[in-house]
C-alpha cells in the first residue's frame, strides 16, 4: 500500500507541474516583445574598413653598428672602411681567456700603466679580473683590441655577414661606480 500512495503522489505532483507549464497567457509577455522587435526596422551595418596592402622591408643593415651598441671613433671606422674582401677570423691562433665571453657580459673596471704601456683590467661574467693591453683578443666575436685608453677599449671584431666575414668595429668603456 505505500507503494500505491508513493506512485499516487507522484503522478499528482506530474499532473500538477504539466498545467502549470501550459497555460497560454503565461507567454503572452514574451509574445508581445518578439511582435514589436520585429515592427521595427532594421539597422544599418557600416561597411568593413579596407585592408591596406602590407609593404615588405629588407633590413639590409647586418654590417652596420647596431643601436645599442656605444659609437665608435672615425678612426677605427676608417680601418672598416679600408679592409680587404678577404676577411676572416684566424682559427688556428690560440683562444686567449676572455674570448669564451660575450663582450656585452665583459666590462673594463680600471687601467694599470706598467714598463711604459697602459693594460686594461676587465671583470669577466665570474667576477674575475683579467689584464689585457692593445692587440689582446676579447669577446666572442674575434675582437682584436685596437686602441687602448684609460677610459675605453677600441676593438675590431670578426662576424658573419651570412655571405662571408666582416669587420665591424665595437667599444668597451670604463665602468665607472657614482658615489654618494
Amino acid at each position: 500500500m505505500s507503494n500505491s500512495k508513493y506512485l499516487l503522489t507522484i503522478l499528482i505532483l506530474s499532473a500538477a507541474a504539466i498545467s502549470g507549464c501550459s497555460s497560454s497567457d503565461s507567454n503572452q509577455d514574451l509574445k508581445d516583445f518578439i511582435a514589436e522587435n520585429k515592427r521595427r526596422p532594421p539597422g544599418i551595418v557600416e561597411a568593413a574598413p579596407k585592408i591596406q596592402a602590407y609593404k615588405v622591408f629588407t633590413y639590409d643593415a647586418y654590417s652596420l653598428r647596431g643601436p645599442f651598441d656605444p659609437p665608435v671613433t672615425a678612426e677605427v671606422q676608417q680601418l672598416i672602411i679600408f679592409s680587404s674582401g678577404n676577411v676572416k677570423p684566424d682559427v688556428s691562433r690560440q683562444k686567449e681567456r676572455l674570448e669564451q665571453f660575450d663582450l656585452a657580459s665583459l666590462s673594463m673596471v680600471g687601467t694599470v700603466q706598467k714598463g711604459g704601456s697602459i693594460w686594461a683590467l676587465i671583470r669577466d661574467p665570474d667576477g674575475s679580473i683579467e689584464r689585457i693591453r692593445q692587440g689582446n683578443y676579447i669577446g666572442s666575436n674575434h675582437g682584436k683590441i685596437t686602441v687602448l685608453s684609460g677610459s675605453r677599449i677600441e676593438l675590431i671584431e670578426i662576424v658573419s655577414s651570412g655571405e662571408g666575414w666582416i669587420e665591424r668595429p665595437n667599444m668597451l668603456e670604463l665602468k665607472t661606480v657614482e658615489g654618494n
